[in-house]
């Protein structure tokens, strides 16, 4: 008797080889806000690195520290995000008393969408790539 498998679900419809391949699949109005929060990433933690996870953009240290994810790049059917999103992957372990950040019903990550590079508070977001690299250098959190 046969058994017919389902065709695996694909979560993305893109894959970069590179970080170049990544830059130059971005329009250009998404590209523009990358590149203004990879530049406050790096501005305040000039020794994180740079990688390609799930095809977008994250910045390590000691362990992943915070995200760039465009619109454009996706991940499943049920997308609802506009712009760019900027993440922090231990977001529940920064202080956060205005409650900046979005968490949804996530548990450790948090996020911000940005449609444009008027939205982007770079002090307010400074702040909170300080509290992440503080938190990169101490043990992993539990």
């Amino acid at each position: 008797m046969e058994n017919p498998q389902k065709p695996k679900r694909k979560m993305q419809q893109v894959s970069f080889k590179t970080l170049d391949d990544f830059w130059e699949f971005l329009p250009a109005d998404e590209k523009l806000i990358c590149r203004k929060l990879r530049a406050l990433v790096l501005d305040c933690i000039p020794f994180a690195t740079e990688q390609l996870s799930y095809n977008v953009l994250y910045f390590k240290g000691h362990r992943m520290i915070c995200f760039i994810w465009p619109a454009s790049v996706g991940w499943g059917e049920n997308q609802n995000w506009k712009g760019v999103r900027f993440g922090f992957a231990y977001g529940n372990y920064l202080v956060d008393e205005e409650v900046y950040w979005d968490k949804g019903s996530r548990k450790q990550v948090v996020w911000k969408d940005f449609q444009s590079i008027s939205d982007i508070q770079s002090d307010i977001i400074k702040d909170f790539l300080f509290q992440a690299y503080e938190l990169d250098q101490g043990p992993k959190p539990k």
